[in-house]
């Protein structure tokens, strides 16, 4: 006969020992001297912890459990402990355990022939072995990596683990000997200490580890602090975070003294943050700073060549847009100057939308402003690229634009009535009037005839389409300093302007006209190809070659993009004349699936005394994944110069990963070089152990014990 008995006693012990006990068993036993037997599946429960055991003997006139195993104890926060026998208190907080294994939050397993626990809150171990690596019965090979102790101390409170004499062992064999040793509890989520190690290889700065320790300064910031050390550097890198109640802000720097530059120190800060402001502002920052030209490039910290910090200040609602920024650019590259170039631009643009009902449609108003300097006060053309050294810039835009849309039979048909006004001053040019004004009133019709076809396996949208737009005005007597670089697209293709900025813009009488074609199988596939071109009455100055604009008939735009479900994408535009000449092409690909992850890009450009004066750009760029297993994975990355016949950047990485360990090898070179930077070679190697920091337990790569992978 089975019996389900609870029986309740309370404790003067604290916190959730104060609840009642309670007991659940098959059998239970009370002798005259108040020792209850509890057995067959027995379960007690104080509090939020839960035991689980074969057999019972609770002494009443001591307060003591005598328990038999298998026992099981859970705490309900993430601490489990398993053990073939122990003596407890009736509170479950303190005893000893023996034949015992304890379980952080489903990850760590720490092994022992004996378990103290104290007060709830400590829990000693003896003799232990700690491991995240899963450990298999009939499998005596030791696990991957495990730490062998004399003692580990639990603190539950604290979510620290204290070892002493510690040894760390690589598949039993020992490697690293610490007499003290403290990490952090899989529970625990941000502390002070340090993080995984890794050790980098150069050809320029020879072998180094880097060995980051993160501060936490409180909730909400916190401080990462990393020694770089080599043959021939010795560099700090910083990392500082902190989270606002209304924004954020990130910082990353570091200061160096090496070998490349002995004497000078170089370092580098870049930063961003983000604030919202009253009445729905948001002001943002990012900053870029470096000590000299290649120094980003040495220590793989970026590959921008173009640095640009800026202070934005900006509001975006339904129906208005306000932004004010400041931008400053610095140049890492050779061959530029930046006396010469435009460093700080100062920006202002205002969009409004209005709907007036007695007119219908919509009615757009734009007010911007614009300023770039450089600090160059020469006014001549000194090194011969065409622009005057010292050139400066300021403009003024207002534009106002009535736009209405209606149908006519099946034909979809958008009118547009508007008027711009342009001022622009140039100072330090010779060659420039020092301020033009004038008016470009302009107007267009787009109509646009959509044809949908409902099918049984596909679904297909054919859409032509027509502009016909005029703007007067004669163009202002200015130089091209903001749009020097064209892309014509689908995007722009029905634009009355097809200049990046303000600061130009087409005249006269033109037609644009293309179609768009859709197709969706709703589970396979789906496709979109646009085709189109602009034909003039006149050609437009300030389009370069091979922005397809430059003449009264553009090149013809061809842009496509197809993506199956199966996780290929593809998506690519290309401008051809009419001898099917190319001028511009892109190509873009994407695979991805469960092994496989894979992405290129094909860049090709025809030669411009504009855009790229030596030669054509014709250029490979790879990135992908490969899964060659559960626990190995590959990566390579490839920059490749068609037109030179060479690699500009290649690198290649292996990860070894399961449940217990993550270990990474890396190697980049770098093919490219200048006056500033030289080819370089980089080695990575960085191995992590799971269990020790939140969320990395539980790996989909896990070892297994039988021929099924858990």
């Amino acid at each position: 006969m089975l019996h389900t008995v609870s029986a309740f006693a309370q404790t003067g012990t604290a916190g959730t020992a104060n609840a009642p006990a309670v007991l659940i068993a098959d059998n239970v036993q009370v002798t005259r001297d108040r020792v209850l037997t509890a057995s067959g599946n027995v379960e007690a429960f104080q509090g939020t912890t839960r035991l689980t055991a074969q057999k019972i003997s609770y002494d009443q006139a001591t307060g003591k459990l005598i328990v038999l195993g298998p026992i099981t104890i859970k705490d309900g926060t993430g601490v489990t402990v398993l053990a073939s026998q122990a003596e407890l208190s009736d509170d479950l907080q303190n005893g000893l355990l023996t034949g015992a294994r304890m379980v952080l939050n489903d990850q760590l397993q720490l092994a022992a022939v004996q378990i103290n626990r104290v007060g709830g809150r400590y829990t000693q171990l003896y003799k232990s072995a700690v491991t995240s690596c899963r450990i298999c019965e009939s499998d005596p090979t030791p696990p991957l990596w495990q730490i062998r102790a004399k003692r580990v101390i639990h603190d539950r409170k604290e979510q620290q683990l204290y070892f002493d004499e510690a040894q760390l062992r690589v598949r039993g064999v020992p490697i690293l000997y610490l007499p003290r040793l403290r990490l952090p509890d899989p529970t625990l989520k941000r502390t002070s200490g340090f993080l995984i190690p890794s050790i980098k290889s150069s050809s320029e700065l020879g072998t180094g580890i880097k060995i980051p320790y993160f501060i936490r300064i409180g909730d909400h910031r916190d401080l990462t602090l990393t020694p770089y050390l080599s043959s021939s550097t010795q560099t700090l890198e910083f990392r500082y975070r902190q989270v606002f109640a209304k924004g954020r802000v990130e910082f990353a720097s570091a200061i160096t003294d090496d070998d490349l530059e002995p004497g000078n120190g170089r370092g580098y800060l870049f930063g961003a943050g983000e604030f919202d402001l009253r009445r729905n502002f948001v002001l943002q920052f990012d900053v870029e700073l470096t000590s000299d030209d290649a120094y980003l490039k040495d220590y793989s910290y970026s590959e921008k060549d173009r640095l640009d910090s800026e202070l934005r200040i900006s509001r975006t609602l339904r129906n208005e847009y306000i932004r004010l920024s400041y931008i400053n650019f610095k140049s890492l590259r050779d061959d530029e100057d930046n006396d010469t170039l435009p460093n700080d631009v100062i920006d202002a643009l205002y969009e409004r939308r209005f709907f007036p009902s007695l007119l219908g449609g919509e009615f757009r108003l734009v007010a911007a402003a614009h300023s770039h300097f450089r600090k160059s006060r020469v006014d001549m053309d000194i090194n011969l690229d065409g622009i005057a050294d010292g050139r400066d810039a300021m403009r003024l835009n207002i534009e106002a634009d009535w736009i209405k849309s209606f149908q006519l039979g099946g034909l979809q048909v958008e009118t547009r009535l508007g008027l711009a006004a342009d001022a622009m001053n140039i100072e330090q040019d010779s060659s420039f009037n020092n301020t033009d004004s004038g008016f470009a009133p302009r107007a267009g019709v787009i109509v646009r005839y959509p044809l949908v076809r409902y099918g049984t396996m596909i679904n297909q949208v054919i859409e032509p389409v027509m502009q016909i737009s005029w703007v007067g005005g004669d163009e202002l007597a200015v130089p091209n300093e903001e749009s020097t670089r064209v892309e014509f697209d689908e995007g722009n293709l029905l634009s009355l302007s097809r200049f990046p900025a303000r600061d130009l813009r087409e005249r006269g009488w033109s037609l644009a006209y293309g179609a768009r074609w859709s197709g969706d199988t709703r589970d396979s596939w789906s496709a979109n190809v646009t085709l189109g071109q602009v034909l003039r009455d006149s050609a437009q100055l300030g389009f370069s070659e091979t922005s397809g604009l430059a003449t009264m008939q553009s090149d013809f735009l061809f842009a496509g993009q197809l993506k199956f479900n199966g996780g290929l994408a593809v998506s690519g535009r290309t401008l051809f004349d009419e001898r099917f000449d190319v001028s511009k092409a892109e190509l873009r690909g994407d695979w991805s699936n469960q092994d496989v992850d894979l992405g290129g890009i094909y860049i090709w450009v025809s030669d411009d005394e504009t855009e790229n004066p030596l030669s054509p750009i014709s250029e490979l760029i790879l990135d992908g994944g490969y899964k060659i297993d559960r626990f190995w994975r590959a990566n390579l990355d490839l920059r490749y110069d068609l037109e030179r016949g060479r690699a500009a950047n290649a690198g290649a990485g292996l990860i070894y990963s399961n449940e217990c360990a993550t270990i990474a090898m890396t190697i980049n070179r770098r093919y490219t070089s200048s006056t500033s930077v030289e080819p370089s070679t980089n080695l990575g190697f960085t191995v992590s152990l799971r269990g020790f920091s939140a969320n990395t337990g539980q790996h989909q790569s896990a070892r297994s014990c039988g021929k099924q992978a858990k």
